[in-house]
């Protein structure tokens, strides 16, 4: 019961918090109305600008800033204990998380649907507009040459979630030419997507004895079709999903970005639901017998309160922290806040249910998956002899060193395998419960790539704009330069969204296509894994992104007189924290292995965190001696309460 306890207590934090703090946030702080004019209104364009019900909007926002983020950093961090992760998604989710994502989506409501970037550049100076961008650019290039690898680990361990994310695509396209066209009612639409997708997963492995006319033809059917996919090699992968990202990030939200993120928001927390479901009939009845005629397995705490050292692991502090990201806060999340979510809201109002709202509802999902890793692991997981393990032993088999814990295949697995046994007390078959996890992380998986990939366009338009000093004053991304003889000068190409989107889906897929670490030589097969190269960097560079975005946050309530007190802690800490990882990993040791990176001489990451870190430094330096003397003074382009008649060009 202590494991029900954990899980009903963390949904009735959640939904006090949303209601308590989340409306102080909105009503106090940052004043949400209803006749403000959203940028999707003033600047619709019907590609990027584009008024959206609050529902579709969460549905992006919400697929797009979890990805497998909330899954593979709490079923990591748990190596130091159930009770460390779980303090760190309540908590960070409530006063950090959600903090941030609510505060870069008004932003950049309030400035034209510009990205914190961008909005950095007036709140505090030019210089770091620019260094903001970059930091930008780096990670964003990381997540897009890191994810069709990601996707592609995922279909090969779980081939029968390969159809259903594939029919995804076609159903998505129907659902948003439906509801553009027709303007029906999200009802009928739901419905009927919920049953086709979860049809998809019940049958979507499949096979069938094909004989025509006493010919044997053997095996056919979409078992075989999701086994031949997922022997493609990894650069096969990327490139058909960076093909894929090119074409969803420059067609119109509602043609499939939209629609697609909505179903598989309702596939997710239709999931959830379920895993929520099994994990109470596991507490109430016990899992599902471990062999045939055995007794229900009670549910408990497989996984220890507390683990300091757990062998081969980092130091818990600041490590935790950067380990688990989406669940609590991530960087990552301003970029989905101020680069998408903000160009669709059709109300201001609308901003606390899916900036703060989509945290906590990954928060959730978050505290879920430390649940399935350290209870539902215990129901029963198999021995590498064959047999059974369950309760210690079971957890202790996927956690016995920080090398065996971490890793996309061992985090997930241990996700998949401890919420298929709650899926298993409901009495779903075990087939059924592992095409369904499956799905559920492939989905989020690729949801993130085509966004990442939209976003990366935009902090590349608004970064050529920057460059060249030209275009229209206080425009949003995507707008190009003002005359054609302004693209003899190169850079005024990468203002135009297929140019730009191009940019973006080449560095990412020439960084993809470099060997991984370790491999001698490129071939097809060890090709695709280059972003593991960089990868080492992400988890500190991502959570320093967040405290950047804190700074812009604070600059702007802090020109407006606003109170500023719920934000410092928050942006110290992210400052901080981020900061001393990327140090410790460079200098003293890094995760999974036994040197540095300078003792390893590993000049790309030591060269790339040197850099960070300096960037870093002279931001603070400039909001430092900026902070004094701005107080009430709000910055020179002004965009609240302005309703722009005029639309974004592209």
């Amino acid at each position: 019961m202590d494991v029900l306890f954990i899980a009903l207590f963390a949904g009735l934090g959640f939904i006090v918090a949303y209601h308590t703090y989340g409306r102080w946030l909105g009503r106090r702080i940052f004043q949400l109305s209803t006749e403000t004019v959203c940028p999707s209104e003033s600047l619709k364009d019907g590609v990027d600008y584009v008024p959206t019900k609050r529902s579709i909007v969460f549905g992006h926002h919400f697929t797009s800033i979890a990805a497998t983020g909330p899954i593979v950093g709490p079923a990591i961090a748990v190596i130091w204990g159930w009770l460390p992760a779980l303090l760190w998604v309540l908590l960070g989710s409530v006063f950090i998380g959600a903090v941030h994502d609510l505060g870069s989506l008004v932003v950049s409501l309030r400035n034209k649907g510009q990205s914190v970037g961008d909005v950095a550049g007036r709140v505090l100076n030019p210089r770091v507009r620019l260094l903001f961008f970059a930091v930008l650019f780096l990670a964003l290039s990381i997540i897009i040459a890191i994810f069709g690898l990601v996707i592609a680990a995922v279909f090969r361990q779980y081939p029968a979630a390969i159809f259903p994310c594939l029919v995804q695509i076609p159903i998505a396209i129907v659902v948003g030419l439906w509801l553009h066209r027709r303007g029906v009612s999200l009802v009928l639409p739901s419905i009927l997507v919920l049953v086709v997708m979860y049809v998809t997963v019940i049958v979507g492995d499949t096979n069938f004895n094909f004989a025509f006319l006493g010919w044997e033809a053997g095996e056919w059917g979409l078992q075989a079709l999701n086994q031949w996919f997922a022997s493609w090699p990894t650069i096969v992968w990327v490139a058909v999903l960076l093909g894929y990202s090119y074409i969803a990030s420059v067609i119109p939200v509602w043609v499939l970005l939209q629609p697609r993120d909505y179903i598989n928001a309702l596939q997710l927390v239709s999931a959830l639901g379920l895993v929520l479901l099994g994990l109470i009939a596991a507490a109430m009845i016990g899992g599902a017998p471990v062999t045939e005629g055995a007794a229900r397995q009670p549910l408990e705490l497989s996984a220890p309160m507390f683990q300091w050292n757990p062998a081969g692991a980092p130091l818990i502090v600041p490590f935790l922290f950067i380990t688990i990201a989406c669940g609590a806060i991530s960087g990552f999340h301003c970029l989905v806040s101020s680069g998408t979510s903000s160009k669709q809201l059709q109300r201001e109002t609308d901003a606390q249910f899916v900036g703060y709202g989509s945290m906590l509802t990954e928060g959730f999902l978050a505290t879920l998956v430390i649940l399935a890793c350290v209870a539902g692991l215990g129901l029963g997981v198999a021995a590498a002899d064959g047999g059974m393990l369950t309760g210690t032993e079971a957890w202790a088999s996927r956690y016995a060193s920080w090398g065996e814990a971490e890793g996309l295949a061992a985090t997930v697995g241990a996700f998949v395998d401890g919420a298929g046994n709650f899926l298993a007390a409901l009495g779903i078959p075990a087939v059924v419960a592992t095409a369904l996890m499956g799905v559920f992380v492939a989905s989020f998986a690729a949801t993130t790539l085509d966004t990442a990939t939209r976003l990366q366009r935009y902090v590349v338009q608004e970064l050529a704009g920057a460059l060249r000093g030209a275009g229209r004053e206080g425009a949003g991304a995507g707008a190009p330069v003002s005359s054609g003889a302004g693209y003899a000068n190169p850079v005024a190409w990468l203002g135009n969204r297929y140019v730009a989107t191009l940019f973006a889906v080449v560095v990412a897929g020439a960084l993809a296509s470099l060997p991984g670490p370790g491999a001698e030589a490129w071939t097809l097969q060890t090709a695709g894994g280059g972003g593991l190269i960089l990868w080492p960097m992400f988890g500190a560079t991502n959570q320093l992104m967040a405290g950047l975005a804190f700074l812009v946050i604070a600059f702007w309530l802090w020109r407006r007189g606003k109170p500023v007190f719920f934000i410092v802690l928050p942006l110290l800490f992210m400052l901080i924290i981020p900061a001393w990882a990327m140090l410790w990993q460079a200098f003293v040791q890094a995760p999974g292995q036994e040197t540095s990176w300078f003792q390893d001489g590993n000049w790309v990451l030591l060269s790339i965190a040197l850099t960070t870190i300096i960037l870093e430094i002279w931001m603070i330096a400039e909001a430092i001696k900026l902070f004094p003397r701005v107080k009430g003074v709000v910055e020179r382009h002004d965009f609240d309460q302005v309703a722009v008649s005029e639309a974004s060009p592209d």
